[in-house]
């Protein structure tokens, strides 16, 4: 379920370089700021780009590590090609004071729902060579970009998973939005040209435990609806040596079977801050 990220397979980085208009609009785009009417235009800037692409990827720098971008289907590349100073703001102002204060130790961090990298290669390139970073994604497609990211970049600190993280360990169905290769999930989605692939899937213990992490730091989970179905079997007295002191959670309170603050909050978790897309929580290291 690993990945190999040669690069042999693909164009060089560089080959998709951003030209013309397309340069242009990127700079200004990463020039905008939170103002309303800045924000109007930059948007409007980048599906003008994104057209003017018909289809092809943009190489580029973005959060503090080169990748390879492809736009026109997936959100989240759209918003670190062309906006990544408005991208999750709070949530990667809190996991750089997390690195900070924990990178001596090497920092071990968990993502889950890892799309093409954007969090996993934000902390590699803070945390340093002792660090240990795991990147799940069980997408086929999004991960063959993910995997072609980490080998991008010199860090040599992130791995590439290809699985589903759930309550039970086998295999299980993911649904996929064709408009949004971003958001898969074992929920059925509302899209109804929603598509399905089978995926394999592992409880996260066991999965931390296949990759050998006797403690993680940090951990992003966001897996469109079912934060849920990993965190309850997760929280489960026994596990607290592998509970991290950070915790982002997609906010998908509306999808959840199970209200996950109350067991955040009696495993020792605080909500530190509730941001326009997710959940962020500190549990003191030295509990458990």
């Amino acid at each position: 379920m690993t990945a190999s990220t040669s690069q042999t397979e693909a164009p060089a980085f560089g080959t998709y370089a951003a030209r013309g208009f397309v340069a242009w609009a990127i700079r200004h785009t990463r020039a905008s700021t939170s103002a309303w009417l800045s924000r109007r235009f930059a948007f409007l800037l980048r599906r003008l780009a994104i057209a003017h692409l018909k289809g092809a990827p943009v190489d580029t720098e973005t959060l503090g590590a080169r990748m390879r971008i492809h736009p026109q289907s997936n959100v989240c590349e759209k918003r670190v090609l062309f906006m990544p100073q408005h991208f999750d703001i709070e949530e990667l102002a809190a996991l750089r004071r997390h690195v900070q204060d924990h990178a001596r130790d090497g920092y071990h961090f968990v993502d889950i729902g890892a799309n093409v990298g954007a969090y996993a290669l934000f902390v590699a390139g803070l945390a340093g060579s002792g660090a240990r970073i795991l990147a799940v994604e069980p997408q086929p497609r999004v991960f063959a970009k993910l995997a072609y990211n980490i080998g991008l970049n010199p860090f040599g600190t992130v791995k590439a998973v290809a699985c589903a993280v759930a309550d039970k360990a086998g295999e299980l169905t993911l649904f996929l939005d064709p408009r949004n290769e971003g958001e898969s999930s074992v929920r059925v989605l509302n899209s109804t040209s929603a598509q399905a692939v089978k995926a394999p899937a592992l409880p996260l213990v066991d999965l931390l435990a296949s990759e050998g992490f006797a403690r993680v730091d940090g951990m992003k989970i966001d897996v469109e609806g079912a934060e849920d179905l990993i965190l309850e079997p997760f929280l489960a007295p026994g596990n607290q040596h592998l509970w991290p002191s950070l915790l982002i959670i997609e906010d998908s309170t509306s999808k959840w079977n199970v209200d996950l603050r109350p067991l955040l909050e009696k495993a020792g978790y605080r909500l530190v801050r509730h941001t326009r897309l997710n959940f962020i929580f500190e549990r003191p290291p030295q509990q458990g």
